[in-house]
Parts: structure tokens; C-alpha cells; sequence
């Protein structure tokens, strides 16, 4: 399978890189963007900008993909390959994050929301699947609630912040141990280097912002189905804490993949895959998941 396009595309001045993924292309506008950025989706000269149609593609609908605090498309790389042998898969990075410029002034939850619902409009993305990670939960719950209509599932990957844990320090405590006993040094890798480009600065604003959002309420705002997934040792989002939010969500459900912390897309790559499709309908397998009562 061939890599991702990067697209550059810039939404009410804040500027983003999708990473495109398509099996067919839906319109003449998308399929001409993805045959000019077919060259090395990392390099610099394959950014493309696009508008794609204002009509949702038929067919199933694409799964969307975004990250968490000061990281990046990279550690979701895994997950996004094998989603995209089933469907048009999209990962984004976010204004100020990865290779992209740092906005004017730091972006709340609902900001980024906007970006990524404008950004894919462009692309002509119109009925998607959204997925998120630690920090980006936050992010797809927010577009989840903006735009209903155009989301027809939602999956939150170990989602922050605990509401029983709602310290720097404590959120800081759960990071370290599990980065010291429950990632693999690939995972590590991807995830520091990523910290480091991101800089001291810019993580800290957009750290307030992710500690002052209140994902356990934001919840019970989004009208499609929701899976809370976790890593079994992953002690940022620990069971207690996801139960809790699936509760609160209107059609909730819950899947704890086994042996893994809290960066399971990328340790558990193929059981991740496989969950999100069974849970949005995506293949002929039931649900793995646990329903609310």
C-alpha cells in the first residue's frame, strides 16, 4: 500500500496537514490533489491544497484520525495502515503541532474542532467515523457535538483528563509510569520526539487547555455512538475513569485491549484496527464491546 498524501490545508487562518489515504477517489477535485501529492508523503513538496465536493461520497464512510498533546500523525501511523486497507483513512495534524506552524494564539478544544470539520469539508470528507487519542478525545468529542450530522461514530482512545485526577502533578505521575513500564521503546520514540519538536512552550498552553476541558460532561452532548478504548495497564485513563464516561454517553460502549498502556493504537496496532470497524459497522464482525446496561 502506497503511503498517505500530506495535503496542507488552511482553515480561517490556521494552517493543518491532512494525511490522506483514499481507495477510490470520490471526486475529480480529490483525485487530482492526490495524483499531484502522490510523491513522498513526507516531504515538503507534496503538500497540496484542495477543496473537494460539497456532497458526502458514497460508500462507507472514512475514518478519521487525531492525535493528542504535542504529538503528531506519527504514532497513529500504524493504526491509520491498517485501517486504510479497508477504508479512505484521514490523519491530521493540528495547527502547532507536528511539521505545522504554530497558530497566533493557543486553540481550545472547540477551535480545533472547527479546523478539523473545515479541513475535511475541504476534502470533500462529509460522513466519518472520528477517532481520537488522549488530548485529541477531546477534539472529536468537540466535533461530534458541532456537527452531528456528518459523524457517525465516535472512539475515544485513552481520553483525559480523570475527573479524579485532575492535578498537572498527578496526570504528569500516570504519564511517567507509563512510559517506564508500559510502552514499548518504539512507542517511546515516536512520542518523545514528537514532545521535542512540539517544545516546552507550546505543550504547556495547550496543557491548560486539555486540564480545564470537562470531557465527562461534553459527553452527554454527542447524540452518536461512542467507544471508550483503553489500554489494560494504562494508568492515564484508567478503567474506572472510561466505565464512567461510557455511562454518561448517550449510546456508549467499552473495549479494554490487553497488554498495552496508554499508546495502544500504536502497540496494538491491528487489534485497534480491527476494533473501530467491528464497533462502526465497518466489517461483518459483531461489536467487541461492552454495551451500557
Amino acid at each position: 500500500m502506497s503511503r498517505p498524501v500530506r495535503i496542507e490545508v488552511e482553515v480561517a487562518g490556521h494552517v493543518g496537514h491532512v494525511f490522506a489515504s483514499r481507495r477510490i477517489a470520490h471526486t475529480d477535485d480529490a483525485g487530482d490533489a492526490a495524483d499531484a501529492g502522490s510523491r513522498d508523503a513526507g516531504a515538503a513538496d507534496s503538500d497540496v491544497g484542495m477543496t473537494g465536493s460539497a456532497e458526502p461520497a458514497p460508500g462507507p464512510p472514512a475514518v478519521v484520525l487525531i492525535h493528542g498533546i504535542g504529538a503528531s500523525h506519527r504514532y497513529l501511523e500504524r493504526l491509520h495502515r491498517n485501517l486504510a486497507a479497508t477504508v479512505d483513512t484521514f490523519s491530521i495534524d493540528l495547527p502547532g503541532f507536528g511539521a505545522t506552524p504554530e497558530p497566533d494564539h493557543t486553540l481550545n478544544a472547540a477551535e480545533q474542532a472547527t479546523y478539523i470539520i473545515g479541513a475535511l469539508e475541504r476534502l470533500g470528507v462529509l460522513d466519518f467515523v472520528i477517532v481520537g487519542h488522549s488530548m485529541g478525545t477531546q477534539f472529536v468529542t468537540e466535533v461530534a457535538v458541532q456537527q452531528p450530522a456528518r459523524v457517525r461514530h465516535v472512539v475515544l482512545m485513552g481520553p483525559v483528563v480523570n475527573d479524579r485526577r485532575r492535578t498537572v502533578a498527578r496526570q504528569a505521575l500516570a504519564l511517567g509510569r507509563d512510559c517506564l513500564f508500559f510502552e514499548s521503546p518504539s512507542s517511546n520514540a515516536v512520542v518523545f520526539t514528537d514532545y521535542l519538536r512540539c517544545g516546552p512552550a507550546w505543550y504547556l498552553k495547550n496543557l491548560r487547555v486539555m486540564m480545564d476541558y470537562r470531557l465527562e460532561d461534553r459527553i452527554m452532548d454527542v447524540s452518536a455512538p461512542v467507544l471508550v478504548l483503553r489500554g489494560e495497564h494504562d494508568p492515564v485513563a484508567p478503567r474506572d475513569w472510561c466505565h464512567r464516561l461510557m455511562a454518561r454517553a448517550a449510546a456508549g460502549a467499552f473495549l479494554e485491549v490487553e497488554g498495552t498502556g496508554h499508546v495502544v493504537q500504536h502497540n496494538k496496532s491491528v487489534e485497534v484496527a480491527e476494533a473501530i470497524l467491528r464497533f462502526a459497522g465497518l466489517t461483518e464482525a459483531a461489536p467487541a464491546a461492552e454495551p451500557v446496561a
